[in-house]
């Protein structure tokens, strides 16, 4: 049975005890008026750290320590800070700060078209809310006025926000744990696992047979929803296994929802993952980084021939054209532009591959390296036949990495998740591998 009690999963392990013994007093008694005031809840309790500023690759806390930021709940891509968006933001709220319902802004419309612009000529309709979990909301609302059917299929372990229709699409327990009977009703298909598969060409058909499978034995299904890259334990599916899901879903007449929500806008070293597989999907889901790290705001983006729902709300937030999100997120995309972040990532992806497979060819306890741009998971295994959670040993160099100026997060309680903004530089990059090494060597 799988240890619940390791960081990433509820955040109260022993070696998260023992870090708060190294705090300061101020830390710890701010941390305690956290937790006294807050309620508690898996994954964001008890909070480990209390932050006081952030600037580029660097969250700084109260006590004055500085943290390499390869965490940054995806939302990073452009730096914290990034002067560029503020000044956008700041001269949009002078400006207008609050657009109502029934009412647009010139900037929502402009922030639209260019996101549009960056997409496939069929994905061309948008939508804005203020976070991830509602665009993945309005999507599956958008799949039962398309469709009529009620079902969808989506992806073992699978994470597509935290509100009940996006659990009920989702995989995780720590999720649905309490939660009943959720709607929509889903079908779980096997997470297409690129272990030792470093091919992004080919492999994984197997999966994407699982998927025709359910398909051929339900008939009320509408949609498949998937990350097209697993952002949590960085599971890169290969081109082959896209190409064979998309003409599943074009042949059954399900429609593909792709949940790019972390790992769009450069993460991949492409604005989209999806375009890495030369596929499109019917409805495309953002957010995150979409708001630069300073504003929230989201995206579902579909086709023309989908702009059929007038008669209802898909979405009608209060924050649904926010000129400020607009603001921050059209600043993003032309920050990207001009400072050539796309290219720059595919440049440190190199950089990276190199760098962390030394670290596997140097350490029997790396069972795999898995990346692609700036988004890379070191796999970590006891044995490397059976594949057994090597979680001690990914604890034991969190706190170390942590302690030395490095934070990262550990995904299902074995993978060291690595997703630093696009912005650092390779020298920033050598600074966070020494860190890394020295962590393993400490073992």
């Amino acid at each position: 049975m799988q240890n619940l009690l390791t960081e990433g999963d509820v955040n109260f392990s022993n070696a998260r005890k023992d870090w708060y013994k190294l705090l300061d007093t101020e830390t710890a008694s701010l941390l305690k008026e956290d937790a006294d005031v807050f309620l508690h809840q898996a994954l964001s309790t008890p909070c480990m750290e209390v932050l006081d500023s952030a600037s580029g690759i660097y969250i700084t806390a109260v006590s004055g320590k500085k943290y390499m930021d390869f965490h940054g709940n995806s939302v990073h891509q452009v730096g914290y800070g990034n002067q560029y968006v503020l000044d956008s933001v700041k001269n949009q709220m002078d400006k207008l700060a609050f657009s109502p319902r029934r009412y647009t802004n010139e900037i929502s419309i402009e922030f639209a078209k260019k996101l549009t612009s960056l997409l496939p000529q069929n994905l061309n309709r948008i939508l804005f809310t203020p976070g991830g979990t509602s665009s993945i909301g309005m999507a599956l609302k958008l799949v039962r006025v398309i469709t009529g059917k009620n079902k969808v299929v989506s992806i073992q372990d699978s994470f597509h926000g935290a509100s009940l229709d996006a659990i009920g699409v989702g995989g995780e327990y720590q999720f649905k744990k309490y939660m009943g009977k959720l709607y929509p009703e889903n079908v779980l298909i096997p997470q297409p696992v690129t272990y030792n598969n470093p091919n992004l060409e080919k492999g994984g058909i197997d999966f994407a047979d699982a998927l025709e499978q359910v398909l051929i034995e339900n008939d009320d299904i509408g949609a498949f929803i998937a990350e097209t890259i697993r952002n949590t334990d960085v599971q890169i599916p290969s081109i082959a296994y896209w190409k064979k899901v998309r003409d599943i879903c074009t042949r059954y007449h399900v429609l593909l929802i792709l949940d790019e929500i972390p790992i769009a806008f450069g993460r991949t070293g492409k604005m989209f993952a999806f375009e890495h597989y030369g596929i499109e999907p019917d409805i495309l889901c953002l957010g995150k980084g979409l708001g630069a790290g300073i504003i929230p705001i989201a995206a579902m983006i579909t086709k023309d021939a989908y702009n059929i729902a007038s008669d209802i709300s898909l979405g009608h937030y209060t924050h649904e054209k926010s000129p400020l999100g607009a603001a921050a997120g059209l600043a993003m995309l032309e920050y990207m532009e001009a400072h050539n972040l796309l290219a720059e990532t595919v440049i440190k992806e190199a950089f990276l591959k190199i760098e962390l497979n030394k670290l596997k060819e140097q350490h029997n306890v790396i069972g795999d390296i898995r990346g692609i741009g700036l988004l890379w998971g070191i796999e970590l295994v006891k044995d490397h036949i059976t594949k057994e959670k090597a979680c001690d040993a990914a604890e034991k160099i969190l706190y170390y990495c942590l302690n030395n100026g490095l934070s990262f997060k550990v995904s299902q309680g074995n993978v060291l998740q690595l997703c630093p903004p696009l912005t650092i530089s390779l020298i920033e990059l050598s600074e966070a591998i020494k860190v890394l090494s020295t962590a393993f060597n400490n073992l």
